[in-house]
């Protein structure tokens, strides 16, 4: 949060900071006289129309090239070749499976179904590089004492079918022992090739070297049910980690889900389309080094141990973070409790649509670059600043955001106030001790509704910027301290209201303006002690005589302290005034 600078009142400090030097002032009239006994509240179908958008679809984002071929999922019944595990011994029906003890070894192109219990044991693939192994998961459980037990040292690719309603396991030792120079395998499943994991079934695999899953190329997985605890990452896909559906549980001392190639800009991405997923993880739960796209799914992620956990500044405990982008789309469920930021990208993030309920010790949703919001149902009930970005843009949306200091931040590395926040449209509730809204820039309106229940601290603003505000159109209630009161500047175009009282109001007092007529124009309960009011609507016009009274009571819907759809009895007339300018300041 930058610092802040006193101004005092000067006839030539600029006209868009809010200072005492209006003429138009007054104290709170001693009665209500010539207000109705109650007043019509404004209706939610008024109230939303300000914070309409226009209405964008998103459905589906995907990566580039993959291995995956409908053939993949194919199984020739007649041409299975039978491996049977038998404790402390295997058997194989064919000749291309090559036996040493409780080791197998997966010499040539096939299809095989692998049924048993193999104690300190492995099978290896181990075929030339031209050839694709398809496997099944027919009920096993494969442990190792000393290495991995299962990997895929050789293929053009791997694919496994996890046969509906079998369990499967698979468990790898805590210290593996190579043979001469060799540090792999080393995860409880890996693959030096392309690997597809597809089925019903259930796989549960044990990671107790390094990671979980492990594939050095790209990885797909598709309706399985895993579950994957490691003590490093839980599942990996160097070149890609593709989910289409399924549901996967993880429960990692590194990483959850992650894609780490980062050698060629279109690799390195995780894209997740269906399915259940629960992970937890001590580092990210997802990550990439390029893309994050994520077009539905249920996915409840836990990082770093939460958001009231403390991790050091060299450590990252984010929800989901990427290198390059992060795509999130309609038919994501996205909940997110992370030590570090919920949802990071070190570069771009678009939000077009999803349902997201996310907690963080840092920031809730985070781009070093630009962050877009075009729709979606956003609800941050904790977080340090809110949302954060460099060229912040909100189209559209339902966003609730509490934050223990500035709720949206435009904000960068740069120098210089070059930063930007333009809001054309979505319902944006924000609650921050800090700045409710600080951009060290420039800021634009030109629709949606946003209601700023700002800080108490005089030293912040619920309105911060360096360069401009622009207001066109739109709803805007801003509420807060008055030591940094700032309002939309000269340039704008709809008209202002700003009032700066000479004592508090105490939180939960209801704030209420309407017209002479007694047209409700807003009806406010703040959840913090205020000594300031900044709004603008497109009913609030430019010549007409408005009342604002402090005070009295309300029912209908309270919506984030703004009642709807009821009616109002009054309190106390603080001020009568008329609008002549596109500013009406009152002090």
């Amino acid at each position: 949060m930058r610092s802040k600078i006193f101004f005092i009142c000067l006839s030539t400090v600029l006209s868009f900071y809010f200072i005492g030097c209006s003429s138009d002032s007054s104290g709170v009239e001693e009665d209500a006289e010539g207000i109705d006994g109650t007043a019509r509240i404004i209706s939610a179908t008024t109230f939303n129309e300000a914070a309409s958008s226009e209405d964008i679809s998103y459905e589906y984002t995907e990566g580039g090239d993959t291995h995956e071929e409908n053939n993949d999922y194919v199984i020739d019944e007649s041409a299975i070749i039978e491996i049977t595990l038998n404790g402390n011994s295997i058997s194989a029906s064919d000749a291309s499976v090559t036996i040493s003890g409780t080791k197998a070894v997966i010499t040539a192109a096939g299809t095989y179904r692998i049924t048993g219990t193999l104690e300190d044991g492995q099978i290896l693939v181990d075929a030339d590089a031209e050839d694709t192994i398809k496997i099944l998961f027919n009920g096993i459980d494969i442990s190792n004492a000393t290495n991995s037990p299962f990997a895929i040292m050789s293929a053009a690719k791997t694919v496994i079918q996890v046969v509906e309603g079998t369990e499967n396991r698979l468990t790898d030792a805590g210290t593996y022992i190579f043979e001469d120079d060799d540090d792999e395998p080393d995860a409880a499943l890996f693959s030096k090739d392309d690997l597809t994991i597809f089925g019903g079934g259930e796989l549960i695999v044990t990671g107790n070297y390094n990671e979980g899953i492990k594939s050095k190329d790209g990885l797909i997985l598709k309706e399985t049910t895993i579950t994957v605890s490691s003590v490093d990452d839980g599942i990996q896909g160097k070149d890609y980690l593709i989910v289409y559906s399924g549901n996967v549980t993880v429960d990692s001392a590194g990483d959850g889900l992650k894609s780490n190639n980062d050698e060629d800009a279109d690799l390195g991405y995780i894209q997740i389309d269906e399915g259940t997923f629960i992970i937890t993880a001590e580092a990210d739960a997802i990550q990439a080094e390029t893309a994050v796209m994520i077009n539905g799914g249920d996915l409840t992620l836990t990082s770093g141990g939460g958001s009231t956990s403390v991790i050091s500044d060299d450590d990252s405990a984010n929800g989901v973070k990427a290198g390059s982008t992060i795509i999130i789309n309609n038919d994501a469920v996205v909940t997110v409790n992370a030590a570090d930021d919920a949802v990071h990208s070190n570069a771009s993030i678009a939000i077009n649509g999803g349902t997201f309920i996310l907690a963080s010790g840092d920031d809730a949703i985070h781009a070093d670059g630009i962050l877009d919001i075009f729709n979606g149902d956003i609800t941050i009930t904790e977080s340090v600043e809110g949302i954060e970005g460099a060229y912040i843009t909100i189209s559209g949306g339902k966003i609730v955001l509490n934050s223990s200091d500035d709720g949206i931040n435009g904000a960068g590395d740069e120098t210089g106030s070059v930063y930007t926040l333009d809001i054309t449209g979505g319902n944006i509730y924000v609650n921050a001790s800090g700045d409710g809204i600080d951009v060290n820039g420039s800021i634009t309106m030109s629709g949606g509704a946003v209601i700023v229940d700002g800080p108490v601290n005089r030293n912040n603003g619920a309105l911060d910027y360096d360069r401009s505000f622009t207001l066109t159109g739109g709803y805007l209630l801003a509420v807060g301290s008055s030591g940094m009161m700032q309002t939309p500047g000269n340039d704008s175009t709809q008209p202002v209201l700003a009032v700066r009282f000479d004592q508090n109001i105490d939180a939960g007092t209801i704030l209420h303006l309407e017209s002479t007529e007694g047209t409700d124009i807003f009806t406010y309960a703040p959840a913090k002690t205020i000594q300031s009011i900044v709004f603008s609507s497109p009913d609030f016009t430019t010549g007409d005589a408005y009342n604002l009274i402090l005070g009295g009571s309300g029912d209908g819907t309270i919506e984030n302290g703004l009642y709807l759809d009821g009616n109002y009895t009054p309190g106390t007339l603080y001020h009568t005034f008329t609008t002549s300018s596109n500013l009406t300041s009152i002090y």
